[in-house]
């Protein structure tokens, strides 16, 4: 068991200068009672007045030196309970003798002495504090009748008190027990409770749904970080339902009468939000409204059915490539063999086809395998007109074409797959633009929060409004001939980079390639190059 008294328990010592504060009280009225003009029954001789006051006086010194122990010196509790109950004992039993014996009454506060010491004290030092109360009872009481002060029946009356002194201690020990269980008890669960409520409370903080706290008059009365966002809620204590989302006051009566509490509406930030409510069961009638973005949700459900997707692609190309090398080294063999003009037409088609394929192929093989990274740092006033020469070398592009402003920035990023990016976006580029002199530009810039950017920009008609929402998703291609993955790739390896890839908005095509936290600007003081 528990040694709660050995230590420094706060309600031990807090109980210990309650009783303390008793016995200053105690001492101060037998004190007030010796200037009443009332008698005093004491004994003759030396153990008369003068002694009696000499013992209240003492009585006071000890409980006003207990008080200030119990609140300025809070060590060796067991010691100072013990030490304060054995004066008690001493002083008390002592006045009780003066003033006749048991029959003086006396021996009651004794006896409170006893059931306050058993309520914090512990189990065998509360019979000890009984067996030192009885023994001086009964050994005050024996001397007086020794010496023929007292009547020899009242050793009935020293008995049957000193035996009230261990009934007292026993009783008062086992419901002292019972409540400081109770009351360790308590505490537990009080730190339970604080425990418990920080975790909901980080929980809370940590939650991408928002959830509002909503009293039974459609006040918000809490809620956490994400809903404050979400809804622009004010920082005030208590504000109207009404002022985070009209609709939600419409749906919270709805709910109240019984119908469906779910309701969509437009977010701050122009997204769709759903919320819905639910009760608490709580005493003061708060529901609980959960707010969702429906448009986070979709996202996550599409990138899901993605990857599914991006698994089943990829085994199913792989099952291919073996058919189809052996269409392409079939049609080599018959390339040897057949001579003449139909035959020709017919195998370039099908050559074609199959080069269309493997191209197909790999590409569903790269998205299925993820992008392996090995990133570095990359002077883009050095890397773009090295890309430019070889990407209008291959392609054929005409001089001036493309052309290229750069700058000494720096970026982390992995050198083959930023020139798989840039290939995939000049080629587009390509594709759209009017191929006069100028119509493909490459720039480099700085935009906000220092981020590189490299932006791609052709003077072609840009993106249709109906498919800028849909032109990142793979398999999605505006022409015939193409697949679709290729920006998806091209997005897939920036983000991979800790860069993104966005399409902005204007009458011509232009993309950007958005530098991560890690993009920084380089030493060098060159003036930015132009091609």
């Amino acid at each position: 068991m528990k040694n709660w008294l050995a230590g420094s328990w706060e309600p031990n010592w807090r109980s210990l200068s309650y009783f303390n504060l008793y016995r200053l009280v105690v001492a101060l009225l037998l004190l007030g009672s010796l200037f009443l003009p009332i008698t005093w029954n004491t004994l003759p001789g030396s153990f008369g007045r003068p002694f009696l006051e000499a013992l209240i006086y003492s009585y006071l010194l000890v409980a006003g030196l207990g008080l200030f122990s119990s609140l300025s010196w809070r060590q060796r509790f067991n010691l100072q309970l013990t030490a304060q109950i054995c004066l008690d004992v001493v002083v008390v039993s002592l006045i009780m003798y003066v003033l006749g014996g048991v029959s003086s009454g006396m021996g009651l506060l004794l006896m409170i002495s006893l059931a306050a010491a058993s309520l914090v004290g512990q189990g065998r030092l509360v019979l000890f504090y009984a067996a030192v109360a009885a023994l001086a009872v009964l050994l005050l009481q024996f001397m007086g009748i020794w010496w023929r002060i007292f009547d020899p029946a009242s050793i009935v009356q020293a008995g049957l008190l000193s035996g009230g002194f261990f009934a007292t201690a026993v009783l008062g020990r086992l419901l002292g027990s019972r409540a400081m269980a109770q009351e360790e008890l308590a505490r537990r669960r009080g730190v339970a409770l604080e425990n418990q409520d920080r975790i909901s409370r980080r929980i809370l903080e940590r939650m991408q749904d928002g959830v509002l706290i909503v009293d039974c008059g459609g006040k918000v009365v809490g809620r956490n970080p994400c809903a404050t966002e979400m809804l622009g809620i004010p920082m005030a204590d208590s504000i109207d339902l009404d002022s985070c989302a009209p609709r939600l006051v419409e749906a919270f009566r709805r709910w109240r009468q019984g119908g469906s509490g779910v309701v969509e509406f437009e977010g701050l930030q122009g997204g769709k939000l759903r919320a819905r409510f639910e009760a608490t069961n709580s005493s003061e009638g708060e529901s609980l409204a959960f707010i969702e973005d429906v448009s986070r949700i979709r996202s996550q459900a599409l990138q899901l059915k993605l990857a599914s997707l991006g698994r089943l692609t990829a085994s199913i190309a792989h099952e291919i490539r073996n058919p189809l090398a052996a269409i392409s080294h079939a049609s080599e063999l018959l390339q040897e063999e057949c001579q003449g003009g139909t035959h020709d037409r017919l195998l370039r088609i099908l050559r074609d086809n199959v080069f269309r394929l493997d191209r197909i192929v790999q590409d569903i093989l790269q998205l299925g395998r993820g992008s392996q990274t090995q990133p570095e740092r990359l002077r883009l006033d050095e890397f773009l007109p090295a890309f430019v020469e070889d990407f209008c070398a291959v392609e054929q592009v005409a001089a001036g074409v493309v052309c290229f402003e750069s700058k000494p920035l720096e970026m982390l990023f992995d050198r083959a797959q930023l020139l798989q990016v840039l290939w995939n976006l000049a080629g587009n580029a390509l594709r759209h633009a009017s191929g006069g002199p100028g119509s493909i530009r490459l720039e480099v810039a700085q935009g906000r929060e220092g981020r590189v950017e490299l932006h791609v920009i052709d003077d072609g008609p840009g993106i249709p409004e109906g498919f800028r929402d849909q032109i990142f998703e793979p398999f999605f291609t505006t022409r015939g001939q193409g697949l679709g993955l290729g920006l998806f790739i091209a997005r897939e390896l920036c983000e991979a980079n800790g860069a993104s890839l966005q399409l902005r908005h204007g009458e011509s095509g232009h993309f950007v390639i958005v530098g991560g936290e890690e993009w920084q600007q380089a030493e060098a003081s060159a003036g930015p190059k132009a091609n």
